[in-house]
């Protein structure tokens, strides 16, 4: 039986096919051009205080990082202003970390930051004014649809019907890597969708849109925007990036127009300066502090049909809120801001507790359960089981799938949840 799952297996990774939670891509800095953000060294970086444990869990990320296997590079828990797990190795990211879909989280952070500064002078329960999306499903849709990933565009791009949340479904192709006008024009004009706010569907084309709508509205500014926010108030050590849609063996680069891409670079003690940044501002209650609060409170459920505790804050979350993920089965009693990307990356906030979780990998291959769960307060029930390579196996086959049943405030109550 082994065998003949092996085989298959291997087929499928001869002929192209990629499972999305198990892969293991090329490192892309380089590939693409991009919008700096600060200098190389950056005055005035945040300094850390480091208070390094000695425990259960230092130990055993130590031993994570040492078996390449697991994936893992970069582990960091920041807790009360205090480092107190700080441990890595040497990776294919030989340059700033990827983000992958974390950087759509950061989207939204830099939506609110527009929000508050004026530059987007509508709430985000009002409509867009966005002539690129023009005569197409995105026009005159309601912002806070857009922030929660129900657009309507589930028949055209997204994983709620087909496979990929950047891919086109019927051809494949990646809209991170085309203009969004050319997208719009090539794609999705004269195409109705669904109806927004009704079903939840991961797409990162909706996460450009909101994006390049950021980036017109702001203007000439939006270079100033970013250096705000990372640079003046996350203060980042080094120079971090958003990825644009132009690759570099493909075209020239350029200096103005709508050619953003969720896809974010910063060094690894820089995503928990950021995460900082983004605690201090729910804490204080200030204008992107209120976004953020706003955001939780108007989350939707993700109608997923299994959550689990152990495959990523992406299997863990059973709600979704401006581009956050939300309600961590079994972690509901209080807000925890969750962001996840490809190959296992991670990034937790517990504001009630201070608490600051960044994991970095290469593969989804390590113990999330025990170097997240178990650190966010979570009560063993017994239920965690090791690594066992047969079960990974026969879970990269599934697909959520939708379901119906909710609580109070969006959760899924008659689905079963083996988690």
């Amino acid at each position: 039986m082994t065998r003949i799952i092996y085989f298959i297996l291997s087929f499928f990774i001869m002929t192209g096919v990629t499972f999305a939670h198990h892969a293991n891509e090329k490192y892309a800095y380089t590939k693409n051009y991009a919008y700096k953000i600060g200098d190389k060294k950056n005055d005035n970086a945040y300094e850390f205080e480091f208070d390094l444990q000695t425990n259960d869990l230092s130990k055993l990320v130590e031993e994570q990082l040492k078996d390449k296997k697991t994936g893992l590079v970069s582990y960091i828990l920041f807790e009360n202003n205090k480092i107190l797990v700080d441990q890595n190795r040497k990776s294919k990211y030989r340059g700033p970390y990827p983000s992958h879909s974390v950087g759509k989280s950061l989207v939204s952070l830099v939506t609110g930051y527009a929000m508050c500064s004026g530059y987007i002078n509508h709430t985000v329960f009002d409509r867009i004014d966005y002539p690129t999306v023009e005569g197409t499903l995105y026009e005159n849709q309601k912002l806070i649809h857009l922030l929660n990933m129900q657009a309507g565009d589930d028949e055209i791009i997204g994983d709620r019907i087909g496979i990929w949340d950047s891919k086109i479904t019927k051809n494949k192709q990646s809209v991170n890597t085309i203009p969004i006008k050319t997208a719009m024009k090539r794609y999705f004009k004269g195409v109705d969708g669904l109806e927004p706010g009704k079903y939840f569907n991961y797409s990162a084309m909706t996460t450009n849109v909101i994006m390049n709508y950021v980036i017109y509205k702001t203007g000439d500014d939006w270079n100033k925007l970013l250096h705000k926010i990372f640079v003046e108030d996350a203060k980042v050590a080094k120079r971090v990036y958003f990825h644009k849609t132009l690759r570099k063996d493909k075209t020239g680069n350029r200096k103005s127009g709508e050619y953003g891409r969720y896809s974010f670079y910063a060094d690894r003690y820089d995503y928990v300066r950021i995460a900082n940044m983004i605690m201090n501002h729910w804490k204080n209650d200030t204008c992107v502090g209120k976004y953020l609060k706003t955001m939780y409170e108007n989350r939707v459920d993700r109608q997923y049909d299994e959550y689990s505790k152990f495959k990523g804050n992406h299997r863990s979350a059973q709600t979704y809120g401006g581009q956050f993920l939300w309600d961590a089965v079994g972690l509901e009693d209080r807000p925890i801001l969750m962001m996840d990307g490809f190959a296992g990356q991670q990034v937790v906030i517990d504001f009630d507790n201070n608490r600051i979780i960044t994991a970095h990998s290469t593969d989804r291959h390590y113990d999330y359960y025990s170097l997240v769960y178990l650190p966010l307060g979570y009560k063993d029930d017994g239920t965690y089981k090791p690594f066992n390579e047969e079960d990974l196996i026969e879970k990269m086959w599934e697909q959520p799938q939708p379901c119906t049943g909710r609580d109070s405030i969006g959760r899924i109550v008659e689905c079963p949840n083996p988690a």
